[in-house]
Formats: structure tokens, C-alpha cells, sequence
């Protein structure tokens, strides 16, 4: 720029002018010190979490989504299968030796566990869950699941967001976008996790939907569990209301001149957020306040379960304050037979695996269950349990079993399910599902009508497209409703 066209002030007038902000920035000190500065800028950021009407009179306010990454097999958990047991070592019949990730033999190998039958219904269920199968009688156990893709990572992204492509929203974000939430104190979508999973943030992103309606993502091993959620040292409340509120006026000028960018509104309500949690989500959190019989109960005292009772018992607690949507990525730590991330993936051991995986959530899971129905809420509350595949029922090496997305068992409870019953079929040795094959689709648009919403109308514009969380595909499953 030239000396000519370069706006100089007179020295009068930089004093006046800096005078006048000094004198600016002391008024508003003390009007922060006497408690009298105006927080209407916070008062009229969006309200995108706002609770909202669904479709219908829905059976469930709430989901508590139970992943089990790295997938439990279906044939030694719920999924009882006698002629796989009387048929160890001989050939699978039309098998396919790059079904999984790897390669397998072509020989069945049988379960290593004894299974019995539970509850009135008599459902099978494998012995490494003897709490679980306690509630069999509440459970849809559904056991023609099936998805696309036979690698974690996408098939993660199509178990959340019904596509195995980055990108998509997951159906956390898809539900609070849907209904809003209960508690504005709290997030709407709450994602907790000890290590993390196979494909990291993008299994659980909103997608193209408002950054607002991503979750808070929550790790069970941390002191902090809630990052960046505490209060800088020596900033007071005052003061960081003061900046919350320019910062919301400096934005919402922004956003004015840009009206067609949601994520300007997302921003504008996630500070917010951020603001409000700092007193509601750590009294949420904390189980201490919880009785030394539910500690012991969920599993708080043992070392096998901590971190999954930890978890179970923080999800009930977020839904008794009105998060909508809680999912679990629940499982063992490592350990033999399998790894950090994908603590269910029996490729080695399926025996040594499933053990160690099963021993950390079935007695916090049990205790999850039986604490909801106790408490009243289990009606209203849609638990859904599985993986993001399944397991061959030919060996991978000896003892293995790789991946497959021909089939697996899920089970849902509460939220307005039937209970008791057993939903579609495997084929005689649990290799691929035969009797009402059920999809990923079919999953989230019954999830949602319980929910009360029609997941054909719970739509988002996106380049130029309507899109929807199942597509062009999915039906409700009405078999699984009560």
C-alpha cells in the first residue's frame, strides 16, 4: 500500500480512540464483577438440539448401542449349531476359502464351548455368557444378519451409517438430527470407547449433517474422559462467559453474510454446549455416587470388567438425564487371540478369544440390563447388541475363525421389542444366513420406527440430493416389535 492511499490518524486522535477502548474494556469489567453484562447473544444461538416431535408415537426414547468390535462369532455365542459340533474337522460343503479376510480351510470347526438353553423361550446360548442369558427372555435374538463387507473398517461404516464409505452420517448423528435432545446440558449422542476401534473417528462422524450433531466421544481409560471440558486455571466463570459471548457475536456476524452454511449455526450451539457441560457432564459421570451394590454388580471391583461396568453403568446414568443416543464400543483391552482395537477378532484362538472378550462385558451387560428394567427405563430404552460381522464356521489355521459377512446374530431388548423370540435362520452349520435375511437397511428402519421415527422421511438435503441414513432400501422388521 502507498504512503498516499495509507489512512494515518493525528496523534489526537489515536489517544481519543485508545482511550475510549480502555474505557470500554473497564466498564466491562465491572460490569462482569457486578454480575449486570448482558448474555443475550448466548440466549439467542441455535437451538439445533432443541427436542423435536417424531413421525409417530414412538415405543423408545433412547438407544444404548452395545458394539462389540472386531465381531463375536455367532456359532459359539448365541447362535447353537449340533451337526457343526458333530461334524468337527470334516469338509464345509460350498465353502469359500476367501469368504474372510484371510484364508480359511474349508474344514468346520466346532464350538469349544457347551451351550444350554435359558429362560422360558429355551433360547440357546453359549457358556461364556451365563449373565446375559439371564434376560434371554426380554431379547429379540436375531440370527440372519448380514452385511457388505468383510473388513473391520467397512464394515463398521456400514453397521453405523448403512454405507461402507467414508463420509456418510452415522445413525447417532441421524437420530439427534431426527428428535433433538432431552438435557441441553448434555450432548445428544454420546460415544464411549476404551481403545479405539478399528477405523477411528470416521465410524462415528455426522457426515454431511451439522458438525452439532457429532458425538462426544468419551474414553474410559482417561483420568479426563471428556477432552478440553475443564475451565483454563485461572479463568473465572465471568470470564469466560465474556468471551463465549463475543465470540457468539463475532460469529453470528459471520454467519449473516454466509446464511446457507449450517456448520456456522453447529458452531455457534457447540460452544455453547461445550459451556454448559463443564457443570452437567462430570456430575453425569461420576459413579461414585452410585451404591457399593451396583459397583459390585456391574463389575466396578474386578479387573476383567472395570472399564466395561464403568462404561455400562455411565450410559444408564446419561440416558436417566435425557441423552438420546448412547453406543458402546465394549470389549477387552488385548490379550491372547486378539488385539487392542479388535478385541473380539478370533483368527488364532476363537477359545482363548471369545473367553477373555466375553469375561469383560458379560456380567457388566447382565448388570445393565437388570438395573434398567429395575429402574423402570428398560421399556423405554432400546439396547441393541453385535458386532459388525460374523465368524466362519471353517477354521482359519486350527483353532481360528476368520470373518464373515454371510452371517451373525444380533439381539435387541426393551424400547418396545418383543422378547423371547428368535428372529430369521442360519444354515445348518452357521455359515450363512438362509430364513429372513436381515440387512444393515432393515436394522436402522426398525431402530428408528421404535424411535417413532419413518425412516423414509428422515431426510437431508446434501448436493442437490434428499439423502437418508437406509438409502434406498430398507423395511421394518414389524416381527421384532412388541
Amino acid at each position: 500500500m502507498s504512503q498516499d492511499n495509507f489512512d494515518f490518524q493525528s496523534r489526537r486522535s489515536f489517544l481519543r480512540n485508545a482511550g475510549l477502548g480502555c474505557g470500554s474494556l473497564a466498564l466491562t469489567s465491572l460490569l462482569a464483577d457486578e454480575g449486570l453484562l448482558s448474555t443475550a447473544n448466548a440466549a439467542e444461538a441455535p437451538r439445533l438440539m432443541q427436542p423435536r416431535a417424531p413421525h409417530f408415537a414412538p415405543k423408545a426414547k433412547s438407544v444404548i448401542w452395545l458394539f462389540m468390535p472386531g465381531s463375536p462369532s455367532q456359532v459359539d455365542t448365541f447362535d447353537y449349531k449340533p451337526e457343526l459340533q458333530k461334524r468337527d474337522g470334516q469338509k464345509l460343503e460350498g465353502a469359500d476359502p476367501k469368504t474372510g479376510f484371510f484364508t480359511t480351510s474349508g474344514k468346520l470347526l466346532k464350538s469349544p464351548f457347551k451351550f444350554n438353553q435359558h429362560g422360558e423361550s429355551g433360547a440357546w446360548v453359549s457358556e461364556v455368557f451365563p449373565n446375559m442369558a439371564q434376560h434371554v427372555d426380554d431379547m429379540a435374538i436375531m440370527h440372519s444378519c448380514f452385511s457388505l463387507s468383510n473388513n473391520h473398517t467397512p464394515a463398521m461404516l456400514e453397521m453405523n451409517s448403512g454405507m461402507f464409505l467414508q463420509g456418510r452420517p452415522c445413525m447417532g448423528s441421524w437420530v439427534t438430527y431426527g428428535l433433538g435432545s432431552e438435557n441441553q446440558n448434555l450432548p445428544g449422542f454420546v460415544v464411549m470407547r476404551g481403545a479405539m476401534p478399528r477405523g477411528g473417528k470416521p465410524i462415528w462422524s455426522p457426515g454431511f449433517l451439522p458438525k452439532v450433531f457429532q458425538p462426544t466421544s468419551i474414553d474410559g481409560r482417561s483420568k479426563t474422559p471428556i477432552d478440553n471440558l475443564a475451565r483454563l486455571n485461572g479463568m473465572t466463570e465471568q470470564q469466560q462467559r465474556s468471551q463465549l459471548d463475543i465470540l457468539n457475536k463475532m460469529n453470528k456476524q459471520h454467519q449473516e453474510l454466509r446464511p446457507h452454511e449450517a456448520d456456522l449455526a453447529a458452531r455457534l450451539e457447540s460452544f455453547e454446549l461445550a459451556y454448559r457441560m463443564q457443570a452437567a457432564a462430570p456430575e453425569a459421570l461420576d459413579i461414585s455416587k452410585e451404591t457399593e451394590a451396583t459397583h459390585k454388580a456391574y463389575g466396578v471391583d474386578q479387573k476383567e470388567t472395570e472399564l466395561v461396568a464403568k462404561q455400562c453403568i455411565s450410559a444408564r446414568r446419561l440416558i436417566e438425564r435425557g441423552v438420546r443416543f448412547v453406543q458402546l464400543y465394549a470389549g477387552t483391552n488385548g490379550g491372547a487371540g486378539g488385539v487392542a482395537d479388535v478385541p473380539w477378532d478370533g483368527h488364532s484362538d476363537i477359545g482363548i478369544n471369545h473367553r477373555i472378550a466375553a469375561k469383560s462385558v458379560d456380567q457388566p451387560i447382565g448388570a445393565l440390563l437388570a438395573d434398567l428394567k429395575d429402574r423402570g427405563m428398560l421399556d423405554e430404552t432400546l439396547v441393541v447388541w453385535g458386532g459388525e460381522f460374523g465368524r466362519t464356521s471353517d477354521s482359519q489355521g486350527s483353532l481360528g475363525r476368520d470373518h464373515n459377512p454371510h452371517a451373525f446374530t444380533m439381539w435387541m431388548a426393551g424400547g418396545g421389542i418383543k422378547g423371547g423370540i428368535r428372529y430369521g435362520a442360519s444354515d445348518e452349520f452357521g455359515y450363512k444366513a438362509v430364513e429372513k435375511r436381515l440387512g444393515v437397511n432393515d436394522l436402522h428402519a426398525t431402530i428408528l420406527h421404535l424411535l417413532g421415527i419413518d425412516h423414509m422421511k428422515l431426510t437431508y438435503r446434501f448436493n442437490g440430493r434428499d439423502f437418508r441414513l437406509t438409502d434406498v432400501a430398507g423395511e421394518v422388521v414389524h416381527e421384532l416389535l412388541a
